[in-house]
């Protein structure tokens, strides 16, 4: 995409605060153990799938537009505004389809321990709603589109910053385990995020019907990584 070109997702309008909110959101200093999971890459690079920095930007672009893009992000979209609407059957709707979607036991903890995890940072945060997401199985995407909604940060902001928060969180799974070095992470970075607001752009128009993933190598693994002898993440 070349500078200066407008996608229509840019922030117009979009509140100072609320936008120190999503920083807020988006943060690595956010509580909720992130960094302890790499999605199937440890496996991918023990298994030879992943060596450089090239094969780690094939495989976290295929991730961006075949999994989150086509299964995170709609969903999460659809989650803000069911929060927005104060649609409750709809918020546990989404929610449980997205942790079935989870596709091995690995990806199935994370995704209840990060939403758990954001759930007790919320009720600190005087975040009502979220209290009683702290004993029910939550994924991540239904409290950061809560917390979004009641902060009033627009869909397509919350989608890019759930976004930006997973891709920065694997390159820096990446760095320490092909490895990489600093300067490539922050390449690859860079060169990633080219690809966002396109993704985002879709995601906000993505019928149900489409929502899904085949990100097959992940899934793979995933459940590979379940009986990996050496770890260093829990997934």
């Amino acid at each position: 995409m070349s500078t200066g070109t407008r996608t229509g997702l840019e922030p117009v309008g979009l509140e100072p605060l609320a936008l120190l909110r999503l920083f807020h959101l988006v943060s690595p200093a956010l509580p909720v153990g992130a960094y302890a999971y790499s999605q199937g890459l440890e496996y991918a690079v023990h298994a030879g799938w992943v060596t450089s920095e090239a094969g780690t930007l094939d495989w976290l672009r295929g991730l961006v537009r075949f999994g989150l893009g086509t299964l995170d992000l709609p969903i999460l979209r659809r989650l803000h505004g069911a929060w927005q609407a104060d649609d409750a059957g709809a918020v546990t709707h989404w929610n449980a389809r997205l942790i079935a979607a989870r596709e091995s036991a690995e990806l199935r903890a994370e995704e209840r321990h990060l939403g758990a995890a954001l759930a007790r940072v919320l009720i600190e945060l005087d975040v009502p709603e979220a209290v009683m997401w702290r004993e029910r199985d939550a994924a991540f995407a239904t409290l950061f589109s809560l917390a979004a909604v009641r902060w009033q940060i627009p869909a397509a902001a919350t989608l890019s910053g759930y976004l930006w928060a997973w891709l920065e969180n694997q390159v820096l799974a990446a760095v320490k385990l092909v490895p990489l070095g600093q300067s490539a992470g922050q390449r690859l970075l860079h060169a990633l995020t080219d690809d966002l607001p396109t993704v985002v752009a879709r995601a906000m128009t993505e019928s149900d019907a489409a929502i899904g993933t085949s990100a097959l190598s992940q899934v793979l693994a995933a459940c590979r990584h379940e009986s990996q002898y050496s770890r260093l993440f829990r997934s």
